[in-house]
């Protein structure tokens, strides 16, 4: 693509996307170009359309997946083409609506439990105790964790918004005992050089051991520890409007999938199966 790949970095920057976006979305309209073989500036509305069926038809991708091409080539020819967006012509599929993974109490306390290295068991009790994705986590410094207060600092989070999280007290303990062995000095979670954050796979490898040690066989990630806080938060009476803040969600929609999770209000409704065994017993 040359200069016209460099033209759509340089509108992405000016629109502030970050750097993840960013990589995405070139990636995305690059394999698109490779797909039919031609310079962007000669596809239209047709080719568009036969590559977003490609990826669902032949590769099989996800629908998220599909969704980030879709938004990837809208912006390549919106913004950096200048070209008008046929949304009737190329329409964006509905997305999938699906539950998140949420571990239980118990559970949660086994994976913490089957991991023995103490900067591990670290980092995912801080995501777990916060309610951070795993990016926000790797990139917290040391001034980030504010014991006093008891409160954690997450900087530029998705949105590239700051905002302030809890901080558990058994947390607090466990980051005093890590930062005495490990004397962090400005990441938080450095990987072995010490320059930069730990690696992300490094985090979920740890995790997926973690859950298989522990004897879980749930479909469960490290976000599965984010959707625990904020479904575990919810069970215990926490207001949504606090939760939403906590987890940094723009808009009430986001969080409000945990109630679809929670057993708050469903938890004492029994299952008429068991009311049909009470009647036979009475009969019998």
């Amino acid at each position: 693509m040359g200069k016209l790949q460099e033209r759509m970095r340089r509108d992405m920057e000016l629109k502030n996307f970050s750097p993840r976006t960013i990589a995405t979305y070139l990636s995305w309209v690059k394999r698109f170009v490779i797909y039919h073989g031609r310079t962007p500036e000669e596809l239209g509305d047709e080719e568009i359309r036969a590559y977003l069926h490609s990826l669902r038809m032949e590769d099989r991708v996800s629908q998220s997946s599909i969704n980030q091409a879709y938004s990837a080539l809208r912006f390549f020819y919106e913004v950096s083409l200048g070209r008008e967006w046929n949304a009737l012509r190329i329409p964006r599929a509905r997305k999938e609506k699906r539950l998140p993974v949420v571990l239980a109490p118990d559970e949660v306390r086994k994976v913490f439990g089957a991991i023995r290295n103490l900067k591990h068991r670290t980092i995912l009790m801080t995501i777990y105790s916060g309610g951070l994705r795993l990016g926000e986590v790797l990139r917290l410094k040391v001034e980030d964790i504010d014991s006093k207060r008891m409160l954690i600092r997450v900087r530029q989070g998705k949105g590239h918004k700051d905002r302030y999280t809890i901080l558990g007290r058994r947390t607090v303990e466990m980051l005093r005992l890590y930062w005495n062995i490990y004397r962090p000095e400005e990441w938080l979670f450095p990987s072995t050089s010490l320059d930069r954050p730990l690696s992300a796979s490094s985090v979920q490898k740890v995790f997926r051991n973690a859950l298989h040690e522990a004897g879980l066989r749930k479909e469960a990630s490290v976000h599965t520890l984010r959707h625990s806080f904020a479904t575990h938060l919810l069970e215990a009476g926490t207001d949504l409007y606090y939760i939403q803040r906590l987890l940094g969600h723009s808009t009430a929609k986001t969080t409000a999938v945990y109630l679809h999770v929670t057993r708050k209000d469903i938890g004492g409704i029994r299952s008429p199966i068991d009311l049909i065994g009470e009647m036979e017993e009475a009969v019998m």
